[in-house]
């Protein structure tokens, strides 16, 4: 519809919505704001922000401008080299060109021994920035650049705009510019936001809400209680998830199971294994795993349940699919209903 100024500008503007998506950010708190003409940036030609709602209201955390060529173009001008890629045409094709027709004895009478400088720095500049001058010599008869520390202003008889077509073989094409800018304190902040929950029917139980990808820790490993016949186990399941680079911890503080989960809940880790009678007495040796948001639990074996972390930690395994594949487990916390 050409709300956005182009499509590579658009391109970005999907990856960083999608990007928000997965760290956490809820869907109906994200909106994006085009810039308008007097809050645009001077060298941008088209601005988007990315807009979070929190308890402060809608502020931006993402910054999408289309720098189009401005930065080379500048350089080009102060350098007077033109800064282009080049792109030899399979055929030759016809395009329309927009350059400065200088008055070189008028620039010349004017500007003695500096009149080269002028015409250099005229002759290298972009068709944006021509059609931006050709507007103010209409409307006011003159401009004024600077270049090697020296100011020039040339009125409608020093210099005109000229358009014709050429045919070319090769086509110079000068880098245009996308600069996404995220405010990554701006974005964590939305996450704690957007992730904060109260368990329904008892509002002492809170906790966030992290994709599992973005959870400080993955997963507690939690022994059902202090008894010794435990520990091995836990001890297994620690070290295997080290070997994976799974982040966890390990409470086996004194208390009941579910104050733990408890704990583990209001700082966001996504799963837990628990480690009880079961895990002990009965081979093979399996253990539950339990999901933070739907407190629902799987049982399955302890030689397995890293490997499973580990896949719902990187989004490679989603937790139904989990549960297609292992037995739900009924018992602990959710036989209590918490």
């Amino acid at each position: 519809q050409g709300v956005i100024n182009n499509s590579v500008l658009g391109y970005f503007i999907g990856r960083i919505y999608l990007y928000l998506m997965k760290v956490g950010l809820s869907k109906d708190k994200v909106r994006f704001r085009q810039h308008m003409d007097n809050e645009m940036a001077h060298y941008a030609c088209d601005c988007w922000d990315a807009e979070s709602k929190t308890s402060y209201g809608w502020i931006e955390i993402v910054g999408c401008a289309d720098r189009s060529c401005y930065d080379l173009s500048c350089h080009s001008r102060a350098t007077k080299v033109p800064l282009v890629a080049e792109k030899p045409l399979k055929e030759p094709k016809t395009v329309n060109v927009v350059q400065f027709e200088p008055n070189k004895g008028a620039i010349g009478m004017a500007y003695k021994k500096d009149a080269k400088l002028a015409l250099e720095y005229l002759a290298v500049c972009d068709e944006c920035y021509i059609s931006d001058q050709e507007k103010l010599l209409s409307e006011t008869g003159e401009f004024s650049f600077e270049t090697e520390g020296k100011t020039f202003r040339l009125t409608k008889d020093m210099v005109s705009v000229k358009r014709f077509q050429k045919t070319l073989h090769v086509e110079e094409i000068v880098p245009n510019v996308i600069e996404p800018s995220f405010g990554i304190g701006r974005i964590m902040y939305s996450i704690f936001e957007h992730s904060f929950r109260v368990r329904q029917g008892d509002e002492q139980r809170t906790y966030f809400s992290f994709p599992a990808t973005v959870a400080p820790y993955k997963c507690s490993i939690l022994p059902l209680s202090q008894n010794q016949d435990f520990v091995p186990f836990v001890h297994q399941l620690s070290e295997a998830m080290t070997r994976l680079g799974v982040s966890h911890k390990v409470d086996d503080s004194s208390g009941s199971i579910g104050r733990r989960y408890a704990r583990s809940d209001e700082i966001g880790v996504a799963f837990g294994i628990t480690v009880d009678f079961d895990t002990v007495n009965k081979t093979p040796h399996t253990a539950t795993l339990r999901d933070r948001d739907s407190m629902r639990q799987i049982r399955a074996e302890v030689a397995e349940l890293p490997g499973i972390v580990g896949d719902l930690a990187n989004g490679s395994l989603t937790w139904a699919e989990v549960e297609r594949k292992y037995p739900i487990f009924e018992g602990q916390e959710t036989s209590r209903k918490e």
